[in-house]
């Protein structure tokens, strides 16, 4: 197979090609997930081996993907992979691609439930990451996960062997008022679609014109339905004492914690990384 370039000129290609479209530190961040992909490099291998040849085939590669990315398709689409809480999840356009601000919400409820016998559900799981990594690191919880889309709930079956981990899927609409399923839980967990039509003006092409929009946004007058609707379904399924963990809209903070007064207890809104209001809790009266 024939050299065509050496890693150093495929990287600054790269570079060169995308410029114009993404800031640099993204560009770089591009550059370690594809040699992390194509040749298993970790960054340090790869700043040592910058006079090393790049083959014809492997060249090729790196060619489709930058035509990718022109178009704005993420990254993680592209390699059909991405990282969360320490974990590795096949993703697709089936699928939300998982957040920074999800992990934290993940680190929340590990930290407050540890060496806990417990049963926990994932209320709209898309690629299983909530479910799984707290599956990972609960290893006494049997964690259940749902999800209105067969497709996403395909791409949770698949993160799960990938991870090692068993998780009980569940093909379940929330906006459905006549679900009819006989378990409880300890902690019903959800991070619903809330970004609102509105809010469209904000978000970036990689998003609207590749990920699900039926996991991104609510209706400008209904911009708490998917919360509301898990309450009242937690409120049949929860265990006493159970708790619900939610991530949430940083502009509907204080009106998603109204919902829970009327039936919970030990409310609390948390603030994210960036002291945005993000993440929810309350324990069943």
């Amino acid at each position: 197979m024939t050299a065509i370039n050496s890693i150093k000129k495929v990287i600054s290609i790269i570079k060169t090609e995308l410029k114009d479209i993404y800031p640099m530190n993204e560009i770089d961040s591009f550059v370690y997930l594809i040699f992390e992909q194509l040749f298993d490099y970790s960054r340090t291998k790869l700043l040592i081996s910058q006079e090393f040849d790049v083959q014809e085939d492997f060249y090729k590669q790196i060619l489709n993907i930058i035509n990718d990315l022109k178009l704005y398709k993420p990254i993680q689409y592209i390699l059909k992979e991405t990282s969360f809480f320490n974990l590795s999840f096949n993703v697709n356009s089936n699928v939300l691609i998982p957040r920074p601000e999800t992990e934290e919400l993940v680190d929340w409820i590990i930290q407050e439930n540890q060496n806990k016998h417990i049963s926990i559900l994932d209320i709209g799981t898309g690629s299983g990451c909530i479910a799984i990594a707290l599956a990972k690191n609960l290893p006494n919880s049997e964690v259940y996960a749902c999800d209105i889309s067969k497709e996403a709930l395909s791409q949770t079956k698949i993160n799960s062997k990938l991870n090692n981990v068993n998780v009980n899927v569940m093909h379940l609409d929330i906006l459905d008022s006549s679900i009819q399923i006989n378990e409880k839980f300890d902690i019903i967990v959800s991070n619903p679609p809330y970004i609102t039509e509105k809010e469209k003006i904000l978000m970036h092409k990689n998003v609207l014109d590749y990920e699900p929009e039926q996991a991104l946004f609510v209706p400008n007058d209904k911009p708490l339905i998917f919360y509301k609707a898990i309450i009242k379904f937690g409120l049949g399924h929860l265990k006493p004492n159970g708790k619900i963990y939610f991530e949430i809209n940083e502009s509907y903070g204080k009106e998603t914690a109204l919902l829970l007064e009327a039936d919970f207890q030990n409310i609390r809104l948390k603030k994210d990384i960036n002291e945005k209001d993000r993440m929810l809790k309350g324990m069943l009266k």
